[in-house]
């Protein structure tokens, strides 16, 4: 469990300006060939190791999502227990509208599969992620590799806290974007989740390991 004084601060913190320009050079550097984030999260922390080799541009993206602070206060929005676990949407709606079309090019497939613990981004379109990822709770290649759903990393510590995730509230908090019904997350942001759906996990701080 996360201390929280910690969480305090994390919600005091203002976004880094660098989220306020998507085309900014600082929202586009090359990530590191392999490298690993942590997520420490209201259940736990998780530890998630990125290879660029498998999906550059998501790679990269993640990469610095991550080290502007995007997905710190972000909740775990939509949860299929068992199945997935997705997250990406920023708590401050201005941010989180500004990166809703923020898209990047989809990566081919170098056959990674979306087995238990592996991180792809969610989409709906061609050509058409931007922030929002799930983990795989457990072997979902069947029907994900077929998409292709291209996996850019995997969980190397904490699959326990991805499965001890606050579930119960299933698609209603937002479901996915092919569902067409986050227009009130983008809207109201953190507030209106809070407001809504008390209960969801979140991420309090995500970190590139140094």
């Amino acid at each position: 469990m996360i201390p929280a004084l910690l969480v305090c601060l994390a919600c005091m913190q203002q976004p880094d300006p660098a989220l306020r320009h998507p085309d900014s050079p600082a929202m586009h550097e090359r990530a590191p060939d392999t490298f690993q984030v942590t997520l420490e999260t209201s259940k736990g922390t998780v530890a998630i190791e990125v290879h660029r080799d498998w999906a550059p541009h998501g790679a990269d993206r993640f990469y610095n999502l991550v080290r502007h602070g995007f997905y710190d206060g972000a909740r775990f929005f939509r949860i299929r227990p068992g199945t997935w676990v997705q997250f990406g949407i920023n708590g401050d709606p201005a941010i989180a509208s500004l990166w809703r079309t923020q898209t990047i090019p989809d990566d081919p497939w170098h056959g990674i599969s979306n087995d238990r613990g592996t991180i792809a981004y969610a989409f709906k379109d061609p050509n058409g992620r931007t922030t929002q990822v799930f983990i795989n709770l457990k072997d979902n290649s069947a029907t994900h590799d077929k998409e292709p759903f291209v996996p850019f990393g995997r969980v190397v510590r904490g699959m326990d806290v991805l499965d001890a995730l606050y579930a119960e509230y299933g698609e209603k908090a937002g479901g996915g974007i092919r569902a067409g019904k986050q227009d009130p997350v983008f809207a109201g942001g953190n507030a209106y989740l809070e407001r809504n759906f008390p209960k969801l996990d979140y991420i309090v701080r995500a970190e590139i390991v140094r």
